[in-house]
């Protein structure tokens, strides 16, 4: 086996020397030389494959590759590159990418610039030799000229003229099945055309008798009197009536003739529209699907949800009964005392007025510095401290109405205030109302940097919110503590335009709405709670309910979104009562109601009872609509609060009144 390895391994190298020398004296060599030179290289590159063409995988558990000459392992050569290795021989090695590794072998080989050459032409579909032509013109195996001599001179087959005895068998069985009958000839096709009546009464066994909801065509109109060639004179149109039916669409028309009088039959003339309807009546009978189809009798009044009648839902307001006149202009704002006597209103006339709520009687005029865009009483009972915001100003009002001592504590409270040593930079100048403006009941004077739009207390009434929309800048929205003196903004960053601000009755959290978002905050965590996503294109305004797990928000697409907290950040219900955009919404403290005001001119009361039970929906109830305002330069009601006490609403229009419903 060696020798024969040893002869054939000789006579390749041999051919692949004689192929690759040019010189005289290689070629005769001598036999005994060129066994030396065989060993010797047999003996430098023992890397090769012995084992034949045989799957390399059988040996890739073994170290070794096969067996040299002298029958020892011949190992694999090192190959131990990680893929660092493998990136880093790729970048600095330049024959990278001329190197490929030989499956049989596991030796690296580096391509000459023959075998790059070879595998381009391969790559791009081209012959592999480069002196092949294949363009050369092909040679005939046939000449086109006849030649006298045949291709072969063999005689022919004896079985070329003698009857096949195979085929005479098998044609006599077939002649037998004939006679038999058990072939039978085809029919000739009828060339006849067939035709299927489709709106037949058919057959129950029938194809079209199966479709159990199939229904015949309707059978045509007989003609009328209309359609006679004489008529009677009442049929004939009159020259308006004539006209009328040509401007007429032709769907909307009773007939789809004019009925014409002629003296006798030989004077009617051809029907113009004849083949045109026939044709449209194939169409009408092959192409109109008909079906019948079931009808659910269902009750209209079933499909309406079951509520309670509003009589059983009392009380709630039902009556105009005081309307507070003296505003010259528009009326933005109002907002009630805790105690429930007293009621504050800010108009555009740059006027905050202070009516007793029971007689309708404006016990003060205020005037401030320009249109009043806001007011807002201090919900704690023990300070009687009113908010004012126009144009960029925040005033803190002492109107004096009530009980003296609250009043005179309420002074005190300020005028004890004590500067801190250190004076921090505030966004908000504070001043202390002096003069004229402090006879009138001005306290403190807050100067901010932009036009406020709106401001409201905190419950416990020693914290101030103030927006100032501006869709450019992070401070949109301010928190003032009185007692200290002190400002605050709370974000860093405003995400949209801030329409509204609320604080949670009960617990530490911040409500702020922008045009499409009302985002819940923390103030103790310093987090974002909630997202509620109210589902409108503009958010207008926002009310919280008492208990706190319900929000309220109207929108400047006539929508009232009910969220309940515990439940989704998608409104619970939208109502859409209102055919005008909403300007206000407000809950009741103590009773189950609440109310929107809209730019229709309309406030709708509705009974929004939520219960104690989790599992238990909150009960959403219209139960009246007050009319009481005339809209005035497109603008209906724009502020909307409800009675601390009593089942009462008070609504400011841009009429310049007040209205009490009852």
């Amino acid at each position: 086996e060696v020798q024969a390895a040893s002869s054939e391994v000789s006579d390749h190298l041999s051919s692949k020397l004689l192929s690759k020398t040019h010189t005289r004296s290689a070629v005769n060599l001598p036999s005994h030389s060129l066994l030396i030179f065989i060993t010797f290289s047999v003996r430098s590159q023992d890397i090769r494959n012995t084992v034949g063409n045989i799957p390399m995988e059988w040996y890739k558990d073994y170290p070794h590759i096969g067996y040299d000459l002298e029958g020892k392992k011949i190992f694999k050569p090192i190959r131990n590159k990680d893929e660092l290795d493998e990136f880093l021989d790729k970048m600095e090695n330049p024959d990278y990418w001329r190197t490929v590794q030989d499956k049989m072998t596991g030796a690296d080989i580096r391509l000459s610039d023959e075998q790059v050459d070879l595998v381009h032409r391969l790559q791009q579909g081209k012959f592999g030799d480069v002196n092949f032509n294949e363009y050369e013109p092909a040679i005939d195996f046939f000449s086109n000229e006849v030649m006298i001599h045949p291709v072969t001179n063999r005689p022919q087959d004896k079985r070329s003229f003698i009857p096949s005895l195979i085929e005479k068998e098998k044609v006599g069985k077939l002649v037998h099945a004939i006679k038999m009958g058990w072939i039978k000839p085809h029919r000739p096709k009828e060339t006849t055309p067939q035709y299927y009546d489709l709106w037949a009464k058919e057959d129950p066994n029938s194809i079209l008798g199966r479709h159990k909801m199939h229904i015949p065509a309707p059978k045509m109109k007989l003609p009328g009197h209309e359609e006679s060639y004489n008529p009677p004179p009442e049929y004939l149109m009159s020259e308006e009536e004539r006209l009328a039916w040509e401007q007429q669409d032709p769907e909307y028309r009773k007939l789809s003739f004019l009925p014409q009088k002629f003296a006798c039959l030989r004077a009617v003339p051809a029907y113009s529209r004849f083949i045109h309807e026939r044709f449209e009546r194939c169409l009408d009978l092959y192409l109109c699907p008909r079906q019948r189809k079931m009808r659910v009798n269902v009750n209209p009044e079933d499909l309406i949800p079951k509520l309670p009648k509003p009589k059983d839902l009392q009380p709630f307001p039902t009556t105009q009964s005081l309307v507070y006149r003296g505003h010259s202009s528009l009326v933005r704002s109002i907002s009630i005392s805790p105690s429930g006597q007293w009621l504050v209103s800010g108009s555009d006339d740059c006027t905050v007025r202070f009516w007793e709520v029971s007689t309708a009687r404006c016990l003060k005029t205020v005037e401030v510095g320009g249109a009043v865009k806001g007011v807002a009483w201090n919900p704690n009972p023990s300070i009687c401290l009113v908010a004012v915001s126009y144009d960029d100003t925040v005033v803190l009002l002492n109107p004096g109405l009530g009980d003296r001592l609250v009043c005179t504590a309420t002074d005190q409270l300020i005028s004890s205030y004590e500067e801190p040593e250190e004076v921090k930079d505030q966004p908000v100048q504070w001043a202390v109302a002096e003069g004229e403006g402090h006879e009138q009941g001005h306290r403190l004077i807050l100067k901010h940097p932009k036009a406020v739009r709106q401001v409201t207390w905190h419950g416990k009434g020693d914290y101030l919110a103030c927006v100032m929309p501006d869709n450019g800048n992070s401070l949109q929205v301010v928190i003032h503590q009185v007692s200290k003196r002190r400002t605050q903004n709370p974000f860093r960053k405003n995400k949209g335009l801030v329409q509204c601000v609320s604080f949670h009755p009960i617990r530490p959290y911040f409500f702020v709405a922008t045009q499409r978002y009302v985002r819940v905050y923390n103030l103790i965590k310093q987090e974002l709670t909630k997202k509620l996503m109210a589902n409108c294109k503009w958010i207008s305004s926002m009310a919280i309910h008492p208990g706190g797990d319900n929000v309220i928000c109207g929108s400047y697409d006539c929508r009232l979104a009910w969220f309940d907290l515990d439940l989704s950040t998608k409104p619970y219900k939208v109502l859409r009562h209102h055919k005008k955009a909403l300007r206000s919404v407000a809950y009741h403290r103590h009773y189950p109601l609440f109310a929107s005001g809209s730019d229709d001119g309309n406030v709708i009361v509705c009974h929004g009872m939520v219960y104690n039970d989790l599992l238990q929906n909150p009960l959403i109830v219209p139960v009246k609509v007050l009319k009481g305002h005339t809209i005035t330069h497109d603008l209906g009601v724009l502020d909307v609060t409800f009675h601390p006490t009593q089942p009462w609403v008070f609504s400011s229009g841009a009429d310049g009144t007040v209205c009490l419903f009852t």
